[in-house]
């Protein structure tokens, strides 16, 4: 009997590698991937820019703030503040550093004076100048307070806020039998509103406004003819 063997081993098929669309796709997938993360790596430094911008423009604000109010605070200063308590028979004497003197601009301008411990009365003063905001340190002039190199102020204000004025009594009426003459006290306040920019990013903005109650109130004489008398004789 005739017997047909079948073969004992088969042929290997040929191996088959990545045909030109499958290539195509994979690349196409890889590049998608990496564009994302560009993207995503990009907006995050961007965001992380802005946020260290904004830090830097606030922080340069709130010092600057803390500056002019510390030193507006400070308006009206007199180691002799005893000569303004009124004495029957003695004459007042009156505050020569209690004037403030404010410029709505622009430029903004206040110009002040306060004694200090070396005897310098000023005058001392803050303005805006362009871009930069300046201080005036008595003889020593104008000096750069903000870095414009870093920081644009676009906006300085400094608004007298007055309250209501206080009759203060003397023992006598006026003249003419009104209490017109007699001195007055004055509550004040100053309102300091300053606004700025990042010099290499325009968009980031900020603005600061504070209230500044001066630490000496305002006596006003009255008495026609007299400035320096506090009640009517």
């Amino acid at each position: 009997m005739l017997s047909h063997s079948r073969p004992s081993v088969r042929l290997a098929r040929r191996p088959r590698g990545l045909s030109l669309v499958e290539l195509l796709v994979g690349i196409a997938v890889g590049m998608f991937v990496v564009a994302s993360a560009a993207m995503l790596v990009s907006s995050q430094l961007n965001d992380n820019r802005r946020l260290l911008l904004e830090t830097q423009v606030q922080q340069d604000l709130r010092a600057t703030a803390d500056i002019v109010t510390r030193e507006l605070r400070r308006i009206g200063h007199w180691p002799d503040a005893a000569g303004f308590v009124w004495i029957d028979g003695a004459a007042p004497v009156i505050n020569p550093y209690a004037t403030v003197q404010t410029d709505a601009g622009p430029p903004a301008e206040v110009d002040f004076s306060y004694w200090r411990r070396n005897a310098e009365d000023g005058p001392y003063g803050f303005k805006q100048d362009g871009h930069v905001l300046r201080t005036l340190l008595g003889a020593g002039g104008w000096q750069e307070l903000t870095d414009g190199n870093t920081l644009r102020i676009t906006a300085f204000r400094v608004t007298p806020r007055d309250g209501p004025q206080t009759r203060l009594p003397c023992p006598k009426m006026c003249p003419d039998g009104t209490e017109d003459c007699w001195p007055t006290l004055t509550v004040r306040e100053l309102d300091v509103e300053i606004e700025g920019q990042a010099v290499s990013d325009p968009s980031v903005r900020r603005s600061l406004r504070s209230v500044v109650r001066l630490r000496n109130d305002l006596v006003q004489f009255n008495v026609p003819g007299a400035p320096t008398q506090a009640c009517p004789e």
